[in-house]
């Protein structure tokens, strides 16, 4: 499938499709490794009484957590039903604010915020503003943390290298024989180079995690739904490749497959 569609206007349009089924995101999309909690409270000082000001909550995954430390969290997120399922699931919590906003143009509160995280979402925000944003929104010496998860190589490796035949058959645009990188291969040094650049962040402080989860057939078919570039597919293309990966777990997997995470934090604090 030929993507004409420029970058900037293809990671708006792609930003928006999380909001088209919220439930199904809230039900299907994994949360986070308990690991990363502990070190965000170690690395950016998240417990009892911190001030956090989150970007793109979603339905919630990491604001319950934090929510649960102690934290008082005013929580941004741009879908407007992704949000009102935050607001459900966060009901318990009277120091939670959900706010439904693009956090590019939301009107920065007065009172600076001592943390500044996004659970894989920074990469969502318009890059020309993120940092300068991130920066504005925090005391001196406020803690900028981004999270970032991705699948890397591992778990059911058999099923991930024959899945690509789905893939080539129903889209096209997908580069032959991709595979899941291996962690150690995986490079986020740009995090590191664009804080830099932005002149308003001292060094990155990184933690990775590696984790596994297994899904029957159909829990790993809601969780593709859920993908941007999934929901961007003609929906007889999309019918088309979740009808054969089906067939390919059930017929060669015993209706089951495991994906390995690979999840990291980056931490920086303001000058």
């Amino acid at each position: 499938m030929r993507d004409d569609t420029p970058h900037e206007t293809r990671r708006v349009r792609l930003s928006r499709t999380f909001d088209e089924d919220a439930e199904l995101y809230d039900r299907a999309r994994p949360g986070y490794p308990p690991e990363l909690f502990d070190a965000l409270h170690a690395l950016a000082g998240t417990g009892p009484g911190c001030r956090v000001l989150e970007v793109g909550a979603g339905t919630g995954k990491a604001t319950v957590p934090l929510a649960a430390r102690g934290c008082r969290i005013t929580a941004v997120e741009l879908g407007a039903d992704m949000a009102a399922v935050a607001r459900r699931n966060l009901a318990a919590y009277e120091a939670v604010e959900v706010v439904t906003a693009d956090f590019e143009t939301w009107p920065l509160p007065g009172d600076p915020f001592d943390a500044v995280v996004a659970a894989t979402a920074f990469h969502w925000i318009d890059p020309a503003v993120r940092m300068t944003r991130a920066a504005d929104a925090l005391r001196p010496g406020g803690a900028l943390a981004v999270v970032s998860t991705q699948h890397v190589a591992g778990g059911s490796e058999e099923f991930f290298a024959e899945v690509q035949r789905c893939y080539e058959r129903f889209d096209p645009a997908t580069p032959p024989g991709l595979r899941p990188p291996a962690a150690d291969d995986v490079d986020t040094s740009d995090h590191a180079a664009e804080a830099a650049r932005s002149g308003r962040f001292g060094p990155v402080e990184r933690r990775r995690w590696q984790w596994e989860l297994t899904y029957t057939t159909e829990e790993y078919l809601r969780l593709l739904r859920t993908y941007s570039n999934h929901r961007a597919l003609p929906p007889e293309a999309l019918a088309g490749l979740l009808s054969c990966v089906a067939a390919l777990i059930d017929g060669r997997h015993a209706g089951r497959v495991t994906k390995r995470h690979l999840t990291e934090l980056r931490v920086s604090r303001t000058l």
